[in-house]
This record gives structure tokens, sequence and C-alpha cells, in this order.
């Protein structure tokens, strides 16, 4: 299989425009019709339907996009393991987390990425969106929800497992919580995206309803509300830690549950070549929490 033709391939796909990746790779767009009409004869079938203004990959297309991805990366990394100028990460790294957690968490470890890494770029898209990362071109993505079966490759990240919280000023005011029962006498300050709140008693998950007078779709607006003491929270352990630490949450802990188990998760496309860029970014994201979260445990 022609590389320049898969590479071709994949500045189509990030056009979406035949003219447009002819700009880009300073070719002629008959040429970019060419190869492309090669490429989908040495395969056998139709990768891109064309219009008169735009292009869109077929079904075929979006199965051999992970495949022409892998084969341009491993082209990369067999060239770069022979020389001694290009041993950093380098390329597009494309990189898709949680709002709160990106914030938290990746955010703060860009710009040593960059400064050690002079050839690499970053996306990095925040949002509590489950994103398609084949079909947009992500090359890993950070999660936090327990995992759906799929076929992607996911590596554990570390332990992050739900908590409850409130501020000390809410719990001197309205009391402590000991048990599940107490939470129906509380405000409960809670996430649209998880309507119960969830916890595991003798292995088993527990989902329990509570009420409150304050919801959001966002990480931060919750715990900023915790914070100031307008009720109980339930996050994630990443989410709180520094409030903990700090004193200004106070974790709780229920005597008839657990927390629920969670892990931070980084899904992968499923191939077996890993990009340098990716493992790079993946051993900097795991070095910078596995400590805190040791420390941060009961």
């Amino acid at each position: 299989m022609n590389l320049q033709e898969v590479s071709l391939f994949l500045v189509i796909t990030e056009t979406r425009s035949l003219t447009q990746a002819a700009k880009r790779l300073n070719i002629s767009a008959m040429a970019v019709s060419r190869r492309l009409a090669s490429l989908e004869r040495e395969l056998g079938v139709r990768l891109v339907q064309r219009t008169t203004r735009s292009v869109s990959l077929t079904q075929e297309g979006l199965e051999f996009l992970p495949y022409a991805r892998a084969l341009v990366d491993a082209e990369t990394g067999a060239r770069a393991l022979f020389s001694p100028s290009t041993q950093d990460a380098a390329g597009l790294l494309r990189i898709t987390a949680p709002s709160g957690f990106g914030r938290r968490n990746i955010l703060p470890l860009i710009p040593e990425l960059l400064a050690d890494n002079p050839k690499l770029s970053i996306d990095l898209q925040l949002s509590e969106e489950v994103v398609d990362i084949v079909g947009r071109g992500i090359d890993v993505a950070i999660r936090i929800a327990p995992l759906k079966d799929s076929t992607l490759i996911a590596r554990k990240i570390t332990d992050n497992p739900r908590v409850i919280c409130a501020s000390p000023a809410y719990l001197n005011a309205q009391g402590t919580p000991r048990s599940v029962a107490d939470l129906i006498q509380h405000n409960c300050l809670r996430l649209s995206s998880v309507p119960q709140w969830i916890f595991e008693r003798e292995g088993q998950i527990l989902r329990v309803s509570v009420e409150g007078r304050f919801s959001s779709d966002n990480v931060e607006g919750v715990r900023e509300l915790c914070v100031q003491g307008l009720g109980i929270a339930q996050l994630t352990r990443w989410d709180v830690r520094e409030e903990i630490q700090q004193g200004a949450l106070i974790e709780l802990v229920l005597a008839d549950v657990e927390p629920q188990a969670l892990s931070v998760w980084a899904l992968l496309p499923s191939t077996r070549y890993l990009p340098l860029r990716v493992s790079t970014f993946i051993d900097k994201l795991t070095s910078s929490l596995t400590p805190g979260i040791n420390a941060a445990g009961r």
C-alpha cells in the first residue's frame, strides 16, 4: 500500500475537500483525485463520497480511518527510531476529556509537554459529550464514567471513586449524615447527568434518589456551591481532591454503603501501534496523578 496515498486520504478526511487537500499538499486537485482513486482500487472499496462542494467518508472510509492513521504513525515512529534528532514526541496530539477534570489535571501539564517536545502540537477538547474518537480523529480520550463494551483499547490511569462531601459550615448548620437514609434530610447538589447518587453495597451497585434545589451539567458549578455551603455533593475524588486537602470540603463516610469504585481511563483507537506523542502524554498524566491519589486516599 502506498503510504503517500494513505497520508493523502488522511488530509482529505481533515479538510473534507479535495481542493483544500490539494492546497495543503501543494499539488493539483487532479493529482489528489487520481491518488485517491488509486488507493480505492488498491483496497477494492470506495472510501469517499465526492460532491461538487465537499466530500464525506463512506462506511468503508470510516472503518479504514484508524488503520490509515496507524500506518502513517508507524512509518513516522520507525523513522524516528533511527533518527537522534527526532527522539521527542512530535505531530498533532488530539485529546478529549471531561471539562472539569481536564481543566484541573490536563491543562497544567500542557506547558511542560510542549516545552519538552518542540515538535509536538496539542488539540485539547474539553466536553462532557462522549465523542466518536475514531470518526473525529482523536488520539486519546480520558474517561471517568464506567466503560461500555467497545472496540477501543482502555488503559487504567488511576482510581477515582465517587465521594460525597460538604463544607464545614454546612455540616455545622445542618448536621452530618451517617447513613443513606439521612440524605433525605439534606439539600443535595446534583449533576444533571447523574440523576441518582450511586454507591456500592456488598459488591452491588445501589442507586439512591436524592432531592435538592440546585443541579448543573457542570462539575465546577456543583463543586463551587458545595464549597459555599449550599449543600452536599457527590463528585469523584479527583474533582474535589484539592478542596478536601485544604479543608474547604470534608469527605463524608456513610456507615451502610461504600463509594462507587470508578477509575480514570485512557481510551485509544483499536490499533496495536501507539504513537510516541500518545504514550508521552499518558505517561505524563499517570505520573501527575498517581502520587496524589495515594495522598488523598483514606
